[in-house]
């Protein structure tokens, strides 16, 4: 059989995604070069490779987390699955027309109001006006944000801003939702709020979810496999227990 199992909602294979170094390039030059048909890739510099070579699934109605210190890939890889990043290398397959990222500063518009952000990030997730609108009394109910929904986003605290994300994402339901440490942020109550709800929502045997987080516990409560990655590669993917527990032993020393 070949390309992607049936059976997988994401594929990742020998992903590498390159930032293009800049700062020691001629302008001018580099304008002038790009203007011209390209017969040949224009380096501006040394690349940096912020995701190296990696490869993990996600199965249908599976949860997996993604661990590793600041800057080892993990919100890159997460956009490149989003569709937001490209790849320089190797192929990712998303079987959904419904997928959302959930992550502080991506998809709002922050001179509209939460009430209008609602119907944008919909939209963006492929739901029609009729399934927003079924669902909007909800999302502004979870929310919590009060006469604050007719605000402008960019009036928004972070804690505000994670809050009206997450309710979208959680009502809406897409089948393959991307959650960028988000659980993380916000008031204590309402973190535990959302953490209920994201283990509500993961029960759904055709939701697929990843999640990048800090708090290995969260990860140990909601996912059944661990991606690993190390400076943009990937040291480990499997079990979470045992991906996690040794995680945490590089991590103690």
């Amino acid at each position: 059989m070949s390309g992607i199992d049936t059976e997988l909602a994401i594929d990742v294979k020998n992903v590498t995604i390159a930032y293009r170094n800049t700062t020691a390039v001629n302008y001018r030059i580099f304008l002038k070069n790009m203007l011209k048909p390209r017969k040949k890739q224009i380096s501006a510099g040394n690349d940096f490779q912020a995701v190296k070579n990696v490869s993990f699934n996600v199965r249908k109605g599976e949860t997996i987390g993604i661990v590793g210190e600041n800057g080892s890939g993990k919100s890159t890889l997460l956009g490149a699955v989003a569709g937001v990043y490209g790849v320089d290398k190797g192929r990712i397959t998303v079987r959904s027309d419904h997928c959302s990222l959930l992550s502080l500063g991506t998809g709002f518009q922050s001179r509209l109001s939460g009430y209008q952000n609602i119907f944008l990030s919909g939209y963006a997730m492929g739901f029609s006006k009729e399934e927003i609108l079924a669902s909007l009394d909800e999302i502004i109910e979870f929310s919590e944000l009060g006469d604050f929904i007719q605000k402008p986003v960019k009036t928004y605290s972070s804690g505000m801003y994670s809050k009206l994300a997450f309710s979208i994402s959680s009502v809406l339901t897409p089948e393959i939702l991307l959650v960028d440490e988000i659980l993380s942020v916000g008031d204590i109550r309402f973190r535990q709020k959302s953490y209920a709800k994201m283990k509500q929502m993961i029960t759904d045997e055709h939701r697929s979810v990843i999640i990048v987080n800090h708090s290995t516990e969260s990860l140990r409560g909601l996912c059944s496999r661990i991606l690993w990655l190390h400076q943009g590669e990937g040291k480990m993917f499997g079990e979470t227990d045992e991906v996690l527990d040794a995680y945490r032993k590089f991590m103690v020393g």
